[in-house]
């Protein structure tokens, strides 16, 4: 698999070399090259995840890895439950969230560490990596006492739930955590920076397990599959898919490429609506951050959006007419997790925004699955608040609940970080 610096498309890479690189020059995100199509989706469909999903990387990654390390890579990797409850006939909730974080970053995360386990001449490494919420728990336990590897992951302090901060913030040992007082945008565009300087990335190490590592990517690829097993009709399937970072949409459009032939996928972002409005209007243009209860997603500049646009432009992903976006706001999300919970269903805020976004456009005779990108508790306070009701805890957050933060706060000014992980690593 050769991979495309997209911003410098010059420097090509193997997938190895970029997973242990993380990022190429002038803070490039690494892309394939092409892209081939897969001959045997019905088959595929048939088998369960774990062997469906090596088959799919291995498709992905052709003869740089061969098919007995892939899968032995998988196994280790996705060794937890992936389900797809129905809420009705028409409409599917695909959970990814009983990993032990307790979120969908438990597929990428896992996946990349067995990638670096293999990959990894044994020298020093510091993973780098900003988190939202779910990032962070993901790749802390996923590298939690690993030999030779220290683990920093920046976070914006007070902006995600109390309970996503004890998930990752608590364990100590080779995991640091750093609230940053700034928003998580600026949480992303440190570690970028870090990335640009040399002196940190020849003394650290340095490699970054967000989204912008395209093994984290790849992984993501592999759930479609499973929601699309889930439906009877694939081709009439619409995906709404919960939106921060687009991480998510640019694997499931990846997953189009290769021939799953779901109908139109949706992006379900928050007040935070760069996409939604660039997609109405053509102009790229930010606003500043807002917290909102779905604080996974209070992103204004997301990281993997030109990998969406390097999938349209240069690998025929037909974006005007599969790709769509909403942008919804708390008390819309708020009506949204009542009216599921009236159903029967109880869904965290990321997870109840998707649906809405999907309930309010899935035409009569289309089939839909929506994203569901964390366990509810995770979100206790809000949920107890919008539903009154009290929301007993899983033994994973049950065990962090009482333990005391061991993050240290910095400001958002680079300097300030790089004398922390001077200090630290």
């Amino acid at each position: 698999m050769r991979l495309v610096n997209i911003k410098d498309p010059g420097e090509q890479v193997s997938f190895r070399e970029a997973v242990l690189r993380g990022l190429g020059r002038g803070q490039g995100l690494f892309f394939p090259d092409r892209f081939e199509t897969l001959s045997d989706v019905p088959n595929l469909l048939r088998l369960p995840f774990v062997p469906r999903s090596a088959a799919v990387l291995q498709h992905l990654l052709g003869d740089e890895i061969d098919a007995a390390t892939i899968e032995r890579m998988v196994v280790a990797a996705f060794d937890f439950p992936i389900s797809a409850p129905a809420l009705d006939d028409r409409v599917h909730a695909l959970e990814l969230f009983h990993g032990p974080s307790l979120a969908f970053k438990d597929f990428g995360a896992r996946f990349m560490a067995r990638c670096l386990a293999e990959f990894r001449d044994g020298g020093p490494m510091t993973i780098l990596t900003a988190t939202s919420g779910d990032t962070g728990a993901a790749v802390a336990h996923a590298y939690f006492g690993q030999p030779g590897i220290q683990v920093v992951i920046l976070y914006p302090k007070g902006r995600i739930s109390p309970l996503q901060e004890k998930l990752f913030c608590t364990l100590g040992g080779n995991v640091r955590t750093i609230a940053v007082d700034a928003d998580f945008d600026t949480c992303q565009q440190l570690v970028k920076q870090s990335f640009e300087d040399d002196e940190l990335k020849g003394g650290l190490g340095l490699n970054s397990a967000n989204s912008i590592n395209i093994a984290r990517l790849l992984a993501q690829v592999c759930y479609y599959f499973e929601a699309c097993a889930a439906v009877d009709e694939v081709e009439r399937m619409v995906l709404s898919v919960p939106s921060g970072n687009f991480g998510n949409v640019t694997a499931g459009l990846i997953a189009r490429r290769i021939g799953l032939p779901y109908k139109r996928i949706i992006a379900a972002t928050n007040v935070n609506d760069t996409v939604p409005r660039f997609l109405a209007s053509g102009r790229w243009d930010p606003n500043p951050t807002i917290e909102t209860i779905t604080n996974a997603m209070d992103i204004s500049l997301p990281n993997n959006f030109p990998r969406v646009l390097e999938l349209g432009q240069r690998h025929g992903v037909p974006l005007q007419s599969l790709l769509s976006a909403q942008a919804l706001d708390d008390e819309e999300t708020r009506a949204a997790m009542r009216t599921l919970h009236q159903r029967g269903y109880l869904a965290d805020p990321h997870s109840a925004l998707a649906w809405a976004a999907l309930d309010r456009s899935l035409e009569a005779d289309e089939e839909g699955v929506f994203l569901c990108t964390a366990h509810p508790a995770k979100f206790m306070e809000v949920i107890e608040e919008t539903l009154g009701i009290e929301l007993p805890l899983p033994p994973e957050l049950e065990a962090v609940r009482n333990r005391a933060v061991l993050s240290q706060t910095i400001s958002g000014n680079f300097g300030a970080l790089k004398r922390e992980l001077t200090a630290v690593c």
